[in-house]
């Protein structure tokens, strides 16, 4: 990656920034990082924005992406069973937005409809596939992000080559990763991450992921899997899961399990507003979420059960890897405040004291916004290299 490259990509992170800021950050001497600014500034792909505020000595000059670029960028957030579409340009701002739309990954052609999906969103908002520097794509399962391609699904599935569908069909670079990792990236860049260098974050949706930083960089094992926090076998009952074993975190640690469970005590008399909200709710993880807001009894009781759980997974990870940080993002992160004293109570019980208190467990900021944020700066970080060929 080239220096122009890297110092676009901190642009796009930090908004504004100094020559000696981008120094500092990509480790390379003022010289050629002055160099590398000029050449940018004579493209018209970075502007100057004025002097820094006074610190006491001399004001340093700021530099930030060009605001007039009219290059976008299109995500696309997938979850088990709600898709999302987003243009957005390059000072991180959502231009149009298409959300949760039905679309259940267990349908033979759900790749085929996420393709149509995408094709009717550039349509209806008549956009410019040339000026879209990349599409980047995040979903759940086994996906290899050097390979491009969902190992959860069979070759003759159409999810299995999702990226390269997309890619052939409008000719546009895209890239692919998993959904937990995608949000985590999102917590390292934008949310609880920023300060630390060794950060978990636990991607609470319809399942129950996990994205691993270390180092500043993420994990992703051998083989690209890494994280597959769901799939440890904590589960105290006999479940099935969907991954086809049992015992499974999952189960009983997941939006879906929660959901679930709320649905069986109504079905036996017990009394919810959540069968009054998914009414009018599309979404059953809204429905749920809303029920807790208003303070539900039923509702607020089943999430504490799976804070539980996800507190007793939390405490095999304070052993195995000792973080600085653990974030509880995604979707479940807006009920965080029913999650966390459930959590630290699985914690407290589970964990040796010594280790546990060496690491904060934080709720997101970043809601169900990270996994449309970490997607779109997937795209950034493969594919910004494009400005400098198209302007």
């Amino acid at each position: 990656m080239e220096l122009r490259e890297k110092i676009l990509i901190c642009l796009y992170y930090l908004k504004e920034q100094s020559i000696a800021g981008l120094s500092k950050s990509l480790a390379k001497s003022t010289p050629i990082v002055t160099k590398a600014i000029n050449e940018l500034l004579e493209q018209n792909i970075i502007v100057d924005k004025g002097l820094a505020a006074s610190t006491g000595g001399r004001r340093a000059a700021l530099y930030s992406l060009n605001d007039d670029l009219d290059n976008f960028i299109v995500s696309i957030s997938i979850d088990q069973f709600y898709t999302s579409i987003f243009l957005s340009n390059l000072q991180q701002e959502i231009l149009e937005e298409e959300i949760d739309i039905q679309l259940d990954l267990q349908d033979p052609i759900a790749g085929i409809n996420i393709l149509t999906q995408l094709k009717n969103f550039i349509e209806k908002h008549h956009i410019d596939i040339k000026k879209i520097i990349g599409i980047g794509i995040s979903m759940p399962g086994f996906v290899n992000m050097n390979t491009g391609v969902n190992n959860s699904y069979a070759e003759e599935n159409p999810l299995h080559y999702l990226k390269k569908t997309i890619e052939t069909a409008l000719e546009i670079p895209t890239v692919i990763d998993n959904d937990s990792r995608s949000v985590a990236w999102a917590e390292k860049e934008f949310g609880g991450g920023i300060d630390s260098t060794h950060t978990l974050v636990i991607n609470l949706n319809w399942g129950v992921g996990l994205g691993i930083i270390i180092n500043g960089e993420i994990f992703t094992g051998a083989t690209g899997f890494a994280g597959e926090f769901s799939h440890i076998p904590l589960s105290n009952t006999n479940s099935l899961c969907s991954c086809g074993k049992r015992g499974c975190l999952e189960v009983e640690a997941s939006l879906k399990s929660a959901i679930d469970q709320t649905e069986i005590a109504i079905q036996q008399g017990e009394y919810s507003i959540y069968s009054t909200l998914i009414k009018t709710m599309s979404n059953k993880s809204d429905a749920l979420i809303e029920a807790a807001k208003i303070g539900d009894q039923l509702v607020i009781y089943q999430i504490g059960k799976i804070g539980f759980m996800i507190g007793k997974g939390i405490s095999t990870l304070l052993h195995i890897l000792n973080p600085n940080k653990i974030i509880i993002s995604g979707r479940g992160a807006e009920i965080g405040n029913i999650l966390m004293p459930q959590i630290q109570n699985a914690v407290n019980e589970f964990s040796i004291p010594r280790i546990a208190r060496m690491t904060k467990i934080e709720i997101s900021t970043l809601h169900k916004t990270a996994q449309q944020r970490g997607t779109t700066a997937l795209v950034v970080e493969h594919h910004i290299n494009r400005l400098l060929d198209t302007i």
